[in-house]
């Protein structure tokens, strides 16, 4: 099949799963979504054992697809941007300490307790791996996914002070993540023999601050040009433009895409968009992100739901699986627990704030997309891609449809978000 035909394919299947979910599931999108999506991967998997003859055609075209491309380079700049951009900014400087602390502290605290966790527990059930893989697997997992989280947190009964922290997080945490998952790879890639602490260190630090400047500057730019005209054909297709092209620069710069589009994105938010838009150019800038994201979100899941058809599947990665469950729970606990410890004098939080933030600290598509960019030379990515696969599923699945229940228990009819230090 060709390009046309392969998007008018993963199109059609996003529309009708959309479809199926809003007409009878009635569930969040992301949730929906990803329900339908696996049911529908596994109804190819038993066609393709009665008939292999028949499903021969799906299964070739869904091992033919560059689901890195597709979710890294593609769709997760234009996902990333539009959830950046209808974020609530002077909500989120209120509480940009604690975000800081969590996307940058938490983030490290829990790749090194995940992959620690990990090692263990497969040596010990017979399924021995590295520990540098273990830290792939602990940078993939640790990250919250904005898109899954932004879908359910609207029905949800949490304070709005502790709902910005969750979204904040979420958006910086995701692009600390991916640097951190590219430094390990080039790691795995080049050797531990020819990589040393300083060039670890040199990496890291232009992935992550390069991205963060660089956002810095195509958010000024793109609110200057906007400022300068009042047309708001053109003003989309300039944003539309920027996204593109800032991922592209920071790619070609070595620097951290997904934080470049976040910081460009908040950077034109809120109140900045209103001075450098006409009403009329924001609300057509607003519906337009936002059709975009529904539409890329749905993709996402459909595109995650196809990856299962042809993932390597064997009996003993079923505990792997559950066992990375319970790792990724404790060790996002943790994490949060930890660093509201050691700055409680600085940072005031809710006595709920770790639960909710675990519970509410779900995992989507970048990470199996994450997974999925493990070169094929690793003799354990099957075993990785199975974890991880399962544990976004339960995440989305399971936490993401007992959130709402599980605020109301935990908060009541407690919602204006006062914080008890």
């Amino acid at each position: 099949m060709n390009i046309f035909d392969t998007a008018t394919l993963l199109i059609t299947l996003t529309a009708t799963f959309a479809y199926l979910n809003v007409r009878f599931l009635r569930l969040p999108d992301t949730i929906g979504l990803m329900i339908v999506s696996m049911l529908f991967s596994l109804g190819i998997i038993i066609g393709h054992i009665v008939s292999p003859q028949r499903f021969d055609g799906i299964w070739e075209l869904v091992s033919q697809l560059d689901y890195k491309t597709l979710v890294l380079d593609v769709m997760l700049s234009f996902l990333l941007f539009a959830g950046a951009l209808h974020t609530d900014t002077q909500k989120l400087k209120s509480a940009w300490a604690s975000i800081t602390l969590f996307a940058l502290l938490g983030v490290a605290i829990s790749t090194v307790l995940v992959a620690g966790l990990l090692y263990g527990s497969l040596h010990l059930i017979g399924l021995p791996i590295g520990f540098l893989y273990c830290l792939l697997f602990g940078a993939l997992i640790s990250p919250t996914d904005p898109i899954a989280v932004l879908g359910i947190l609207a029905k949800a009964n949490v304070p709005k002070a502790t709902e910005i922290k969750i979204v904040g997080e979420s958006l910086f945490n995701d692009g600390v993540g991916v640097v951190i998952f590219l430094t390990l790879l080039e790691v795995v890639r080049l050797g531990t023999d020819s990589i040393t602490v300083g060039s670890v260190s040199w990496l890291f630090v232009k992935e992550a601050g390069g991205g963060l400047l660089l956002g810095l500057l195509a958010g000024y730019g793109l609110y200057w040009v906007l400022r300068s005209i009042d047309h708001y054909q053109t003003e989309i297709i300039i944003t539309l433009t920027a996204v593109m092209g800032g991922y592209w620069l920071a790619s070609w710069l070595h620097m951290s895409g997904p934080l470049a589009v976040v910081v460009a994105g908040l950077f034109i938010s809120d109140q900045t968009r209103s001075t450098a838009m006409s009403a009329v150019t924001q609300e057509y800038v607003e519906k337009f992100w936002e059709t975009i994201d529904i539409l890329l979100n749905a993709l996402l899941f459909v595109l995650i739901g196809s990856r299962l058809v042809s993932l390597s599947f064997e009996w003993a990665y079923v505990p792997a699986g559950l066992i990375g469950i319970v790792i990724m729970l404790v060790s996002r606990y943790v994490a949060i627990r930890l660093p509201l410890m050691l700055a409680r004098r600085w940072i005031p939080s809710d006595k709920e704030d770790p639960l909710i933030l675990t519970w509410g600290g779900l995992r989507g598509g970048i990470s199996i997309a994450l997974a999925l960019s493990i070169p094929e030379t690793v003799a354990e990515k099957d075993l990785l891609v199975f974890i991880t696969y399962t544990c976004v599923f339960f995440s989305i699945v399971v936490q993401g449809l007992t959130l709402e229940r599980f605020a109301r228990r935990l908060y009541g009819t407690k919602t204006d978000g006062v914080e008890n230090v």
